[in-house]
């Protein structure tokens, strides 16, 4: 017997996210670090809850942020672009004291990254629960988590407080389980982070992810046991070979991937992301939802920058229209 829909409809409120707003800023050339002058290109909005909404919002999703920027213009370009994409960013907090998260990446010749990043002693952590927080948590009907919002301890608190909230009015979860590899993790971490996929009514784990959520090794023992944990839909983003959705009950969903010239595949994932779950709150099927997902992930790295290529429903289906897919 196949699962009802595993998330609550758009119409009981935003999917929400918590963590972390910064600018990221490039370095041009493939290289090691940030030891020699180089060539750099930005400021872009970035951090991967705020692609991750921005997205949602783009495609027509009631979406909203909670996080914090600096009084300063790498915060201004952030909340001016979720702005224009629709998301709601009235539990954003503006700081005073403390400039706007920064990420410099660079990346090296085997397609790794290189980072120097400011997120700890910057506005980006320095939100918490008030009255904002708590009047766009009791409207919202759906949370949406990055495994990496987990080093944040801001973060961790309101997702904590949120979510008991949001599950309560009948609203859903869904994890995405990207821990950082270059963060070391604590057992309060690794605790939550198992709490949270066991609490996943949709999971959206990429690659070797799933096989961590589950805590199996194997592609089909990992579904099997995610599904003994009462996940009800997992959506695993496998890169150049595509995407798959499994359900209970339903025979997996297989989406080919979009043939396209990579410029910055920084983002892809987040986009998939909030296309997946805005496509499904708003009504659309497995498969379409897929489609759509598959296509917002694969428009993104077409642009430089880690949300630049994000894409309106209508930008996307032209995208699916006129962009080859590759074979199996």
């Amino acid at each position: 017997m196949v699962s009802a829909a595993p998330l609550s409809q758009d119409s009981l409120g935003p999917t929400i996210c918590v963590g972390e707003i910064l600018v990221e800023i490039m370095a041009r050339s493939v290289g090691d670090g940030f030891r020699e002058p180089i060539d750099l290109v930005g400021p872009f909005a970035s951090g991967a809850p705020a692609i991750f909404i921005g997205q949602c919002a783009k495609i027509g999703g009631s979406a909203g942020l909670i996080g914090a920027v600096g009084r300063d213009d790498f915060g201004r370009l952030n909340l001016d672009r979720l702005k224009a994409d629709g998301a709601d960013i009235s539990a954003i907090v503006v700081d005073d004291l403390y400039p706007t998260g920064s990420a410099f990446v660079r990346y090296r010749s085997d397609g790794s990254r290189d980072f120097v990043y400011n997120i700890a002693t910057s506005a980006a952590a320095r939100f918490g629960w008030s009255e904002a927080v708590e009047t766009l948590v009791h409207r919202a009907g759906h949370l949406h988590v990055m495994g990496s919002a987990l080093s944040m301890g801001s973060a961790v608190d309101v997702i904590e407080r949120a979510l008991p909230i949001i599950k309560a009015r009948g609203g859903s979860l869904s994890f995405d389980p990207n821990l950082r590899k270059e963060i070391v993790y604590d057992a309060d971490t690794e605790r939550r982070f198992r709490d949270l996929v066991a609490a996943a009514d949709l999971l959206l784990p990429s690659g070797e992810e799933l096989e961590r959520a589950a805590g199996v090794e194997g592609e089909d023992a990992a579904i099997r046991r995610l599904f003994e944990m009462d996940v009800k839909e997992i959506a695993l983003k496998c890169g150049a070979a595509g995407a798959k959705v499994f359900r209970p009950g339903a025979a997996p969903i297989f989406a080919a991937a979009f043939v396209v010239d990579e410029i910055d595949p920084t983002g892809a994932g987040d986009c998939f992301g909030g296309a997946y779950v805005a496509s499904r709150r708003l009504g659309l099927g497995p498969e379409e939802a897929l489609t759509i997902a598959n296509a917002a992930g694969a428009r993104n790295v077409t642009r430089q920058g880690p949300m630049e290529g994000a894409g309106t429903r209508e930008e996307l289906g032209r995208f699916i229209a006129e962009t080859a897919r590759r074979s199996r």
